[in-house]
């Protein structure tokens, strides 16, 4: 499946929300579609059943901060919701690096990549809403010198290549 496909699935009521152009919503609307895919496979061994529990909430918590947040009236109340927002992707991107021995190494990359980009917008826009800048390492999502890895983790101008064949649990 392909992003554009997956735009096609979504409701005309959502899509046609001012909010839909919000790209960084976008992407984690499509995380949490990802996600229920993910953590049925997880509840699937015993062992991950809390966690595709506490996964699927963080997921869902990322776009619905930023649902909530984009209806706030001032920017420093919208950065507030953001900032839960960062928070909940930041939770969930620990969650899939605990899931990755079930979910596999394609969909564990594809997801900690989608989660990246997702950061990466937040760190954005929260500090656009407080009238202020934030800053974090350039390297910030090392993975243990596997350097394809971190090149596509790291190419924010790759996004179109990451939406392209969107891995499914199985």
């Amino acid at each position: 499946m392909t992003y554009e496909e997956w735009m096609e699935t979504v409701p005309s009521e959502i899509r046609n929300d001012v909010l839909w152009k919000v790209e960084v919503y976008r992407l984690a609307v499509l995380l949490g579609d990802l996600s229920w895919h993910d953590t049925s496979r997880l509840m699937r061994d015993k062992r991950t059943l809390n966690l595709s529990n506490q996964l699927y909430e963080a997921v869902g918590s990322i776009s619905a901060n930023i649902a909530e947040g984009y209806s706030r009236g001032t920017g420093k109340d919208r950065a507030r919701f953001y900032e839960y927002s960062l928070g909940s992707a930041r939770e969930s991107r620990d969650w899939y690096y605990k899931a990755r021995y079930i979910l596999g190494e394609k969909v564990s990359k594809h997801r900690f990549s989608l989660l990246a980009q997702i950061i990466r917008l937040l760190l954005t826009i929260v500090p656009e809403q407080r009238g202020r800048t934030l800053h974090e390492n350039k390297l910030l999502y090392r993975t243990n010198g596997n350097k394809e890895l971190e090149d596509f983790l790291m190419n924010e101008k790759d996004l179109s290549r990451r939406l392209k064949n969107i891995p499914f649990s199985e």
